[in-house]
């Protein structure tokens, strides 16, 4: 006992801190194998190969593969204990996966046919390789990241970075030959990209005709990353998997998901992730049930165009496979449930997901009392207030915006864009295009037929945008909420802002106020060094294409495709702004000022 001792207190003090720097080493030699890995597999994909590169690919997977081999291995035999505590127990089991690679490598084949033939060239094939790969490479990349979090980076900064890497991550695939069918430039690929990514729906391009089913499932992949947020898949593969990120970490990404506590992290995470998914789901189901057998598609095409379209959807990105968005002729007639479906799951995508996490509190305790009630308790405590502050506001707005929306449309376009449709077809596509606004891009109707007057109603309907937290973009329904009840609030001669016995705080009426303003700031500059880059584009085009942008929904009066390039890039930073969020971007560029412990003299400014 004493032997073992002396060598345990020998290997902590002089090897055990070489071992760790060995093993950061190793993590370093990982994280890039990792890369090359995703860029090998882009590769494969993305160009058409010959025997020798696909053979030269297949040496470099089996590197990839030996190297993760002697990452896990080293890790037990030298770091058995921090390990242990490290790795989740899905961790343990995809170390476990790995090592069934090993299998066909120390046994020979099984001469008889049968179940153990079949999981042995299982277990040899490519695709269980390189799936176990990928998936380890995400992983392994993910730590990374947050681990980078450590390191006491603005949460602002890093949140810009990790939605500019995506976008130049997707342009270059948008790129690769087998994406598109002709080709695309690298102002289109970025620009679509961007408007991926932001969930915009601006595109230069006719996407139908220009890009391939892969550079479909790209744009698609873009879309559902940018939607639930880059930081939101990260933080749940690293918590998920690896569960071993320090308490500034686990801080940043509660303020980035809005989570009320450390501890219910992750099931935020898994809230977020899973309301997605089961929504997503929900619509691909609705929607192939109203198109099945009325597009001429085959199985596989209805499939497919009902999944692009429920994320799409969802993620208030308002990109179409149809030419002609959403006014195709071959939906405008028969295909009101259609319609109802995609708005239904614009708005879900667009309250924001803290009113999701309220719901479901509050499903959760009417089934908890329904429950008692079965059993017989009945003294079950009684509570008053299910709805949180954010969730009576947000739905509140959202019910007053698309009610204004879709009563205005129906008024000014009955007898013109809506002529010669039956009522139901009216009405319905008057609150089709209400809930697009805020902020889908999905149009039933050529825009640039409406009237004046509704075209001042969209633009007002897509600067306000949706919840905060969500999908949607514009200056979010709360912060116009707040300015409003602060304006009411001034003009009563009151000092505290207040709604449903409820004060609202100094700090979200400032935050909303600027949030406001910085729209302002931002808009008008871009509207008019537009204006010079497009001279002879009307001001109606440019104001609709900037606000559009700005507030990330993709609706044009059919400019987006004639911009010059430089056009293009400055309503791809438009794009970029809105959807990182303006307050969000300055707060990573400005040096923010700690706060003093004494106060300046008070005065006061003539306001009017």
């Amino acid at each position: 006992m004493k032997l073992y001792n002396e060598f345990f207190l020998y290997y902590n003090k002089l090897l055990k801190p070489y071992v760790r720097i060995f093993l950061g080493l190793i993590e370093a030699i990982v994280y890039l194998s990792s890369i090359l890995l995703i860029v090998g597999v882009i590769y494969e994909h993305g160009f058409v190969l010959s025997f020798n590169d696909v053979a030269k690919l297949h040496v470099i997977y089996k590197i990839v593969w030996i190297i993760f081999l002697i990452d896990m291995f080293l890790h037990i035999v030298l770091e058995y204990g921090d390990t242990k505590k490290k790795y989740r127990r899905l961790t343990w089991i995809l170390n476990f996966l790995l090592c069934f690679t090993l299998i066909p490598v120390i046994f020979h084949r099984p001469e008889q046919s049968g179940a153990v033939l079949s999981f042995w060239l299982f277990l040899q094939g490519k695709f269980y390789h390189l799936t176990l790969l990928l998936i380890f490479s995400f992983l392994n990349l993910s730590n990374g990241i947050v681990r980078l979090l450590g390191r006491r980076t603005n949460p602002s900064l890093i949140l810009a970075i990790s939605f500019l890497c995506i976008i130049l991550i997707g342009t270059g695939l948008l790129m690769l030959p087998r994406c598109t069918v002709n080709g695309l430039s690298w102002v289109d690929s970025l620009f679509t990209a961007t408007s991926a990514v932001c969930v915009t729906g601006l595109v230069p391009v006719d996407i139908s005709t220009t890009f391939t089913p892969i550079g479909l499932s790209v744009i698609l992949l873009l879309i559902q990353v940018g939607g639930l947020g880059v930081m939101t898949f990260t933080s749940f593969f690293a918590l998920f998997f690896m569960g071993n990120t320090s308490i500034y970490n686990q801080l940043v990404m509660r303020d980035m998901v809005s989570s009320n506590s450390l501890n219910s992290l992750l099931s935020t995470l898994l809230y977020i992730l899973g309301f997605s998914l089961i929504i997503e789901f929900g619509g691909m189901v609705f929607i192939w049930l109203n198109i099945h057998g009325t597009l001429g598609m085959n199985l596989q095409s209805e499939l497919g165009f009902s999944v692009f379209h429920s994320i799409s959807a969802f993620c208030n990105a308002g990109f179409s496979t149809l030419s002609g968005n959403l006014s195709n002729p071959i939906l405008m007639k028969g295909h009101n449930a259609f319609y109802l479906t995609m708005s239904i799951l614009i708005i879900l995508g667009g309250i924001g997901f803290p009113i999701l996490m309220n719901f479901k509190g509050i499903v959760a305790y009417y089934l908890q009392r329904f429950w008692a009630f079965l059993r017989g308790h009945h003294d079950m405590h009684r509570y008053h207030h299910l709805y949180n502050l954010n969730t009576k506001i947000v739905l509140i707005m959202t019910f007053l915006l698309l009610f204004i929306g879709t009563v205005g449309f129906a008024v000014f376009e009955w007898n013109r864009s809506f002529a010669g449709m039956p009522v139901v077809d009216k009405l319905t596509h008057a609150f089709f295009n209400a809930v697009c606004p805020r902020t889908a891009g999905f149009n039933s109707i050529d825009l640039s037929a409406l009237s004046v007057q509704s075209i001042l109603l969209y633009i007002m309907l897509m600067w306000i945008g949706g919840g905060a937290q969500s999908t949607a973009g514009g200056v979010k329904v709360n912060a116009f909420a707040a300015v409003i009840l602060n304006l009411y609030a001034v003009l009563r001669g009151t000092n505290r802002v207040e709604i449903f016995g409820r004060r609202i705080s100094n700090d979200s009426i400032r935050r909303s106020n600027a949030t406001v303003a910085m729209s302002l700031c931002v808009l008008f500059p871009a509207i008019f060094i537009l204006s010079i880059l497009q001279p002879n584009v009307s001001l109606k085009a440019l104001t609709f294409e900037c606000v559009s942008a700005l507030s990330t929904v993709g609706a044009s009066l059919n400019l987006t495709p004639a911009l010059c390039d430089k056009s293009k890039l400055l309503i791809t930073l438009l794009m970029f702004v809105g959807r990182v969020g303006m307050i969000t971007l300055m707060l990573g560029i400005v040096k923010q000022k700690k706060n003093t412990k004494y106060n300046f003299p008070s005065d006061s400014i003539i306001i009017n």
